[in-house]
């Protein structure tokens, strides 16, 4: 009679669980979900009435009425020494407008984690009232607030932009706050530090690479807002776009939109190589 060993490996090959593609109930949940999705994707279309032909057939014809109405741009009218000036007043309004938001949205999000709130009863109701509040709001509807309060011009898309960016940046700001390591806050408050003293030394040093990183983002998002603020009162290239879209200037139209569309790429590749710079200095 013969006595059959065991081994580690037939042990491990006996105990391996047996891979399957869905398990229930969790293959049921999973299904279930993606059959409600559709069903309410569907009767959304039946009931906003969309014409998915109709929509096809419109974005094949989108090309033929873009090469009839706005080709060959205008690129002499963007070059013109008034349009450029306009450009560089684009990138002074986002660069204000976005250093004035990350500057009041630090204290704002110090206020507004939980954390490390000053005071949980006051200050952070009223940190998140106001982050949640800018971000609440879009942009065009700051930009319509303030010209019908300070009149058209860059003053009113600064304003509007800031507040803009106090709702981005604050949020991300206060993100990253909530998700430090509390051992150097506990630390120095055990030591009798004030708030300010603990949010300086054991906060400051383990944010500072996020904040400037999401200080870089706020600007690159600001400059994308900055071109829609102008079209509303601001200043700017989006002022020069509006006129020429009243006046049915479709060729001066295209170019202005080329010209934002270069910008936007530059800004893009810049904000790009600054937070990657950041990411390495880390």
């Amino acid at each position: 009679m013969t006595e059959q060993t065991t081994t580690p490996d037939t042990i491990g090959a006996a105990d391996a669980p047996k891979w399957s593609r869905y398990k229930y109930p969790e293959s049921l949940y999973k299904h279930g979900t993606l059959l409600l999705i559709l069903l309410f994707l569907g009767y959304s279309l039946h009931f906003l009435n969309v014409d998915i032909g109709l929509l096809i057939g419109a974005l094949g014809r989108f090309a033929g009425v873009v090469s009839d109405r706005y080709y060959p741009p205008d690129l002499e009218y963007v070059l013109d020494w008034g349009y450029l000036a306009s450009i560089l007043d684009t990138l002074q309004m986002s660069f204000l407008g976005g250093f004035a938001g990350v500057c009041l949205a630090i204290p704002l999000a110090w206020f507004s984690a939980w954390n490390v709130s000053p005071n949980r009863r006051v200050l952070f109701p009223l940190g998140r009232l106001g982050v949640i509040s800018c971000r609440a709001i879009h942009e065009t509807i700051w930009t319509i607030l303030f010209v019908s309060v300070l009149g058209f011009g860059m003053l009113a898309g600064v304003s509007a932009l800031t507040m803009f960016c106090i709702g981005f940046a604050g949020k991300l700001f206060a993100d990253e706050i909530e998700a430090i390591d509390m051992g150097p806050v506990e630390a120095m408050r055990a030591a009798g530090a004030s708030s300010f003293q603990v949010f300086l030394f054991a906060v400051v040093p383990q944010v500072r690479v996020a904040f400037t990183g999401i200080a870089i983002y706020t600007w690159d998002v600001a400059f994308r807002a900055a071109t829609v603020v102008g079209f509303f009162g601001g200043g700017g290239m989006g002022w020069y776009l509006k006129r020429n879209v009243q006046q049915l200037e479709n060729l001066r139209v295209a170019a202005i939109i080329l010209s934002i569309i270069v910008m936007v790429l530059i800004a893009e590749f810049l904000s790009g190589w600054l937070r990657a710079a950041v990411n390495r200095a880390k």
